[in-house]
């Protein structure tokens, strides 16, 4: 058989990940809040091998008003799928239905499964599904994506659609005047629609909603576009409403018509109620910011006091002991001075370095995605929304931030479901600040060297720094370069659950093994690069010295630039240039470049920074500069070089006068 595209899409929340992991065995991790996936993913079916099943983003409109809405709406048409499944969350069946509707418009064969039926029977609601299915014309399959429930009955479904496709029914389930209207235009626009190769249906409906991308496809005359205003004002003068509302109004009369005789609602269900009444403490106006960062310290204190400390320590020993016996083996076998030195005080003391923070960050993830998971992070959304709107954002933007604790470039990324550019770049903009996980090694370093004792408390205090650098940045740009007001916030909030155990161990894993990956690869390369440049003088001259190296030459001449921020060791500054490529690199470039165990590192650091000078640093590395790979992101969203290389600077003079403020501030109290 010839291979099948198949397209997997539906609301956000609905389960739509979950049910792709479910059929193609992807290990792709599952979110619990909005934003979770911003690109379309692909996998092939276990069951049908022949079919590759494309999981598009989670939208609530074939309106181009995001960017998902874009890419779910641009694949379709262009790419042409077989079959579209189409997850609907039957506890929430109405609202999901409008999404429905829409795709039934592009008349492309469907298969609708019911997702969360176990919650509807448990809560001993119901619903008519061969009756509803008959009166849409499509078929539908109860499943529980979460419990593998009603897969094979799907898998089934949808062999049979793709073998023998219905005849797509159009979708005629409008009434007066937006009837009149939709019949209207699609007779003016038929050999357009032909052309563009566009359903009609679906052509005229976008057209009364004022689609701009629609009407340049069509390449519409004049004359015809005049006539069309005409028909919408009419419509709207009618209906005595808009033309948007006009089309929501018939798309939600239709679905309370189907769902009044096939959808019995007792209560809601058990996860529901018990989701409001949680809620009622979480999301409270006063109570639920206190209570999120109440949270969020009992996690630092347990990755980096409790577990990830004492993880830490072991992962330190073994590592050591590693490196001890390689040492020795190279003795043995009688390598030269050099190359000794290249394997042990370059790659084993760069990467080792690196690898004894693995716990702490998979520790942290742990939690983080235990929050995620549960539907909590929506929640702090929801609660950050009338906070970030004070320096001109919408809690929306919450979502990439927060993904920023875990890597800038995804949460860059991530920006591409607000629908405001404005939004979108002021958020680009600020995400950085919120410190990723490839800095937590940085904070271990200099935490273990200046403030043993204090660990989880430095930790939550360089958090608290970037997230109120971002305010201040936010204050500032909302009246100067980013003026006016940010987009309305409308978030759903999905039922608390708990977090499936396969979930959590994916995400850990996938954040542990880019962790290794930059291990391997990017500190790698500059542990040897950063070894050779401080073994080496100009002439090739290998030296026992490396205030004579290279790499000293061209630290110094940077180094004098950070005075005002209290160091002025060029081993200092080059470490904050490596950083550049991998924020892991600054803790592998001063380890290489003062040599030993941590223990080693801890007592050399103290002859580089004062405590003072530690913390300034520290507060420098949050804030400059995203590594490499954020930084092209950030041309990528942004899309131009100009807009990407102000960005940078901004982030960058921004660290660069937090530091020295800290410094030039606590200097007067020492």
């Amino acid at each position: 058989m010839e291979q099948v595209l198949l397209a997997l899409a539906g609301n956000q929340n609905s389960g739509k990940t979950t049910l792709f992991n479910v059929l193609t065995g992807s290990n792709q991790h599952v979110g619990n809040f909005p934003g979770v996936t911003v690109e379309k993913k692909v996998g092939q079916v276990k069951a049908i091998p022949q079919a590759s099943l494309v999981d598009l983003p989670g939208i609530y409109s074939l309106s181009p008003y995001t960017s998902e809405e874009v890419v779910t709406r641009d694949f379709i048409l262009q790419e042409h799928p077989q079959v579209i499944i189409n997850i609907v969350d039957a506890t929430n069946i109405e609202r999901n239905l409008y999404l429905t509707l829409q795709l039934m418009e592009l008349q492309v064969p469907m298969v609708v499964a019911l997702n969360m039926m176990d919650e509807v029977i448990a809560s001993g609601n119901s619903i008519r599904i061969k009756e509803l299915s008959e009166q849409l014309g499509i078929p539908m399959v109860p499943i529980s994506a979460a419990r593998k429930q009603g897969i094979n009955e799907l898998i089934r479904e949808v062999k049979r659609t793709i073998k023998n496709p219905p005849a797509p029914k159009k979708p005629d389930f409008c009434k007066g005047e937006v009837h009149r209207a939709l019949h209207a235009i699609a007779h003016i626009i038929e050999d357009h629609a032909q052309a563009a190769h566009y359903p009609l249906r679906f052509a005229a409906t976008k057209l009364v909603e004022n689609d701009e991308p629609m009407r340049k496809a069509l390449h519409l005359h004049d004359d015809d576009l005049h006539i069309i205003e005409d028909i919408v004002a009419s419509m709207e003068h009618a209906l005595e409403t808009d033309r948007e509302a006009a089309l929501a109004d018939m798309r939600y009369s239709y679905i309370e018509e189907i769902c009044r005789n096939n959808v019995c609602k007792v209560q809601e269900t058990i996860t529901q109620q018990r989701s409001e009444k949680i809620d009622r403490w979480l999301t409270h106006r006063y109570l639920g910011i206190p209570i999120f960062i109440m949270i969020m310290l009992l996690i630092f204190y347990l990755t980096f006091t409790v577990l990830g400390g004492t993880l830490q320590i072991w992962m330190e020993a073994g590592i050591d002991a590693l490196v001890e016996q390689f040492s020795r083996l190279l003795n043995q076998i009688g390598v030269s001075e050099w190359l000794h030195a290249l394997l042990i005080d370059g790659v084993c003391t760069g990467v080792g370095s690196v690898l004894s923070f693995l716990p702490i960050i998979v520790i942290l993830f742990f939690f983080l995605s235990l929050l995620e998971d549960s539907g909590y992070m929506a929640r702090v959304a929801f609660v950050m929304d009338q906070f970030l709107r004070k320096i001109g954002l919408s809690g929306r933007s919450f979502v990439p931030m927060l993904i920023g604790f875990g890597c800038s470039v995804p949460a860059i990324m991530a920006t591409r479901t607000l629908s405001s550019d404005r939004d979108r770049k002021m958020t680009i903009l600020l995400t950085p600040f919120m410190s990723c996980s490839a800095k937590l090694p940085i904070y271990g370093m200099i935490t273990a060297a200046f403030f043993p004792r204090h660990g989880a408390w430095i930790l939550i205090s360089v958090y608290l720094l970037g997230i109120l650098t971002a305010i201040l940045s936010g204050l500032l740009l909302k009246h100067t370069v980013f003026q006016g007001d940010s987009v309305p916030f409308v978030m759903e909030l999905p039922a608390y659950r708990i977090p499936a155990a396969r979930s959590v161990i994916l995400h850990m894993w996938e954040k542990a093994k880019d962790f290794l990956h930059r291990a391997f690869t990017v500190i790698f390369v500059a542990s040897i690069l950063i070894w050779f440049l401080q073994s080496f003088d100009w002439h090739l001259n290998y030296l026992n010295n490396s205030s004579q190296s290279i790499l000293a030459s061209l630290g110094s001449a940077l180094a004098q630039l950070f005075a005002p921020l209290g160091f002025t060791d060029w081993r200092a500054a080059t470490a904050l240039v490596s950083g550049i490529s991998a924020k892991e690199s600054v803790v592998s470039t001063l380890s290489v470049l003062v040599g030993g165990n941590d223990a080693q590192l801890s007592l050399a650091l103290q002859t580089i920074f004062t405590p003072l000078s530690a913390y300034a640093f520290l507060a420098f590395t949050v804030l400059y500069m995203p590594c490499i790979a954020a930084f092209a992101a950030t041309k990528r969203e942004l899309g131009t070089w100009k807009e990407a290389l102000l960005t940078i600077g901004y982030q960058t003079l921004a660290a660069y006068m937090v530091g020295m403020l800290i410094y030039q501030i606590g200097i007067l109290f020492v």
